[in-house]
């Protein structure tokens, strides 16, 4: 199973993004957050984010929060106006990765698998995962190849574990599918 956002323990200091601040909402400094996490109301599980601006980093404190329409709102503290509140627009939340909640054993947060190098089953090395996609089905692995693949092509691959997925080692970087080289997806 892939998670939206977070991490393991081993990965502290790592930040996660978990949000990014969209435009403002009325004349009191409320913003839209458009929430990565799933379901979208896991982000108001945090009080407080990291933001980059330019070369700063700083915490933001969420005060207040609200649903309306299917939109997550919310007002971060010294942010009580539009104009102040604008300076935040297009911002990434953040969160350390320690931060999160711990996963069932065989379950990963999707930037845990970013980055890991994919092979098949006879140990054919298709490059690394550099995205996922949520269809609503099940996720799809976006796996593009890199100088030592079998072949230049980029595969979108099911995550469906047992099945396609075989095997996920974090330590070494690498996952194992039942996907074959000519499969066309």
């Amino acid at each position: 199973m892939c998670a939206d956002a977070a991490s393991s323990n081993k990965e502290q200091g790592k930040k996660v993004v978990l949000a990014r601040i969209g435009k403002v909402h009325g004349l009191k400094g409320w913003l839209r957050l458009n929430s990565f996490t799933s379901p979208q109301d896991n982000l108001l599980e945090y009080q407080e984010f990291l933001v980059r601006q330019e070369r700063d980093e700083r915490s933001l404190l969420l005060t207040e929060y609200r649903q309306q329409a299917g939109k997550l709102l919310g007002k971060f503290e010294g942010f009580d106006d539009p104009e102040s509140a604008r300076s935040l627009t297009g911002l990434d939340l953040y969160v350390r990765s320690d931060t999160l909640p711990a996963l069932e054993r065989g379950e990963y947060y999707w930037h845990e698998l970013q980055g890991l190098t994919v092979f098949n089953l006879q140990q054919q090395r298709y490059g690394k995962i550099v995205r996922l996609l949520e269809t609503g089905a099940n996720d799809v692995l976006v796996v593009k190849p890199d100088a030592d693949s079998v072949d230049d092509r980029e595969r979108l691959i099911p995550y469906l574990s047992e099945s396609v997925v075989k095997s996920v080692d974090l330590q070494r970087g690498t996952m194992t599918v039942d996907w074959e080289v000519d499969y066309l997806a």
